[in-house]
């Protein structure tokens, strides 16, 4: 699986991870939902340097022009609720992709440290001969997103998969690595982070994204 990190290049894509992170800043919601969806702005911009174009050619006012433009039907997947302000920076971009959204949850044992990943809601088009691009804010243990990443192959087989992640622990990258397929799968990731608290959330990681942009549930 080929992997890409996006702040080993000093960018003002590290700004952006830089005041997500940042407890001063995270107290404006909007401020935190606007940094994520640039953040998803930019990753998109990246991964679009990876897909097939074609030369069409465009009438101007003057003449023709010939454009290089996608050849690739993008589809654009996020897990509900925290995934949304990064799937908007992502359709900010390919504003012409189909979408799909994965309801995917912990549902925690008595001890609130052990847990399943329940996923009761898919929706998607038909992926056969498409470019996925399944974006999650936190990539924390893996699990949610090689459960997710099942349940869309379901829907038809991609011809590529990019799998998009701002935050990342080092076990939730091994994870993927370990249960994903090597062929056909490219991993882009905003920082990983060294270590999961026992409660399985990534440090220093940014806290709860879904909380931080849409307030707390019960």
């Amino acid at each position: 699986m080929q992997q890409h990190v996006l702040t080993q290049k000093p960018s003002l894509f590290n700004r952006f991870i830089a005041e997500l992170r940042d407890i001063d800043v995270q107290k404006d919601s909007l401020r935190f939902r606007r940094n994520m969806e640039r953040v998803g702005e930019i990753m998109a911009h990246e991964i679009s340097k990876t897909i097939k174009y074609q030369t069409v050619d465009i009438k101007t006012p003057l003449g023709m022009a010939k454009q290089q433009l996608p050849a690739e039907t993008i589809v654009l997947a996020t897990v509900l609720r925290a995934g949304l302000p990064l799937h908007q920076g992502f359709l900010n971009y390919f504003d012409d992709a189909e979408n799909a959204f994965i309801g995917a949850y912990r549902k925690y044992g008595k001890d609130h440290e052990q847990f399943d990943i329940q996923s009761d809601y898919v929706s998607s088009p038909n992926l056969d001969q498409k470019t996925l691009i399944l974006t999650d804010p936190m990539l924390a243990t893996g699990a949610s997103i090689v459960l997710t990443y099942k349940m869309l192959m379901e829907r038809g087989t991609p011809s590529h998969t990019h799998i998009a992640c701002p935050i990342a622990s080092r076990r939730g990258v091994d994870f993927l690595h370990d249960n994903l397929p090597a062929k056909n799968v490219t991993l882009w990731l905003g920082e990983i982070d060294p270590e999961l608290t026992k409660q399985s959330y990534i440090m220093p990681g940014l806290g709860d994204a879904g909380d931080l942009a849409f307030g707390s549930k019960v």
